[in-house]
């Protein structure tokens, strides 16, 4: 909550919505995204449970909210989002914010970031149907990684922690509704 009361919400939404930035729904943000609601941020930001010394790996930047939210507890953070527009956005917004532990790049997040893996934690803001194995891979042994996971009209929250042998756990929590990470090796129906 600490975090999230540091980190200006309204500098990280369109102008057009900036007078709604507090209210706990989700907001459009462009390109058929949102932002998630301060609920779902504070929830699976919490769940996370990140520490000073922690490198954290976030899927989907966005306008660089919950980005910034996890530098006010990280170390660094390594955010990556597929629309170039939104990833400069995000980055102009996190500079003008200094945030100097913010590291953007454009991709899709399926892969994650190897050239700085392993991290210590792992946040995924767009739901895949599984949890891809790169992610799974670039995952510290005692790291933790929260992310919706499921079909769009079943996706569910989960907690996954890797022990130290390298063996994933999951918690199922709640039902959620999050934008699509798509896995680059499968084929996408798009309607005509």
């Amino acid at each position: 909550m600490n975090a999230m009361a540091k980190v200006p919400r309204h500098e990280f939404v369109p102008v057009e919505v900036q007078p709604a930035a507090y209210a706990n729904v989700p907001l459009p943000i462009g390109y058929g995204k949102t932002i998630s609601q301060p609920f779902i941020v504070a929830v699976m930001t919490s769940l996370l449970d990140v520490g000073p010394a922690d490198s954290v790996l976030e899927i989907g930047t966005g306008l660089g909210y919950q980005a910034a939210v996890l530098a006010e507890l990280a170390g660094v953070v390594y955010s990556v989002e597929m629309i170039e527009e939104l990833a400069r956005s995000a980055k102009r917004r996190l500079d003008r914010q200094g945030y100097g532990n913010i590291r953007i790049k454009v991709g899709n997040g399926y892969y994650g970031w190897p050239e700085h893996a392993p991290f210590d934690k792992m946040m995924v803001t767009a739901a895949p149907d599984l949890i891809p194995p790169p992610l799974i891979h670039q995952l510290k042994p005692g790291g933790r990684m929260v992310l919706p996971v499921g079909l769009p009209d079943a996706q569910r929250l989960i907690v996954a922690d890797k022990d130290a042998n390298g063996r994933l756990t999951t918690r199922e929590l709640l039902q959620v509704r999050f934008s699509l990470l798509e896995d680059p090796d499968q084929p996408v129906s798009r309607p005509s």
